[in-house]
């Protein structure tokens, strides 16, 4: 049976169009924040002498050079744990499906960060020779 209601009325209180915003938003920053940041790590790198062992690690051990590489890791992760976000959310339409890989990759984002920044840490107060 055909429904009286108007197409307003039957897609009000299926969620706000607004939702999205914040996490577009997002993804647009830590874009645009990646560019500068991969620019310079990639020219710090190529003005590197050497990229032997020695050289590479005492360039991680200047405090500025600590500083980038760990916001350069914290944004990538951020960066792709939103996009991986949406291609799960855009993709797998079991609901529970949906929501264990989205735990899954939030830990496994969260890990990797946490992983990056305590290597950068460790070579940086010079745990690492």
């Amino acid at each position: 049976m055909k429904s009286l209601r108007s197409p307003l009325g039957t897609v009000a209180g299926l969620g706000s169009a607004k939702s999205g915003v914040h996490h577009w938003w997002l993804q647009r920053l830590t874009s645009i924040a990646l560019v500068p940041l991969t620019i310079w790590f990639t020219v710090s790198l190529l003005s590197l002498p050497s990229l032997d062992h020695v050289t590479v690690i005492s360039w991680m051990a200047q405090s500025w050079t600590a500083l980038l590489l760990i916001l350069l890791v914290l944004v990538a992760t951020w960066h792709s744990q939103l996009g991986v976000r949406v291609v799960v959310e855009d993709y797998i339409h079991n609901t529970a499906s949906r929501t264990l890989i989205l735990v899954i990759l939030t830990f496994v984002h969260a890990f990797l960060a946490v992983a990056g920044v305590f290597a950068i840490l460790k070579v940086a107060l010079g745990g690492a020779s």
